[in-house]
């Protein structure tokens, strides 16, 4: 399982960037942030930190 981030949701605020224990979120050319998938331990922090909801587990 990895979490993933819906672009349409995300706002960039960059919260999840920071509390990412696996440093698995960056943010793209657009300034939306995404998950490096080979580095995501599906910890959830990222969905916990997110007040925008554009983060889920899959």
């Amino acid at each position: 399982m990895v979490a993933k981030i819906n672009p349409e949701s995300c706002a960039s605020c960059g919260s999840c960037i920071g509390e990412c224990p696996a440093c698995a979120i960056s943010l793209n050319d657009d300034d939306v942030s995404f998950v490096i998938e080979d580095k995501c331990n599906d910890c959830g922090v990222c969905l916990d930190v997110c007040v925008h909801g554009a983060i889920t587990i899959i």
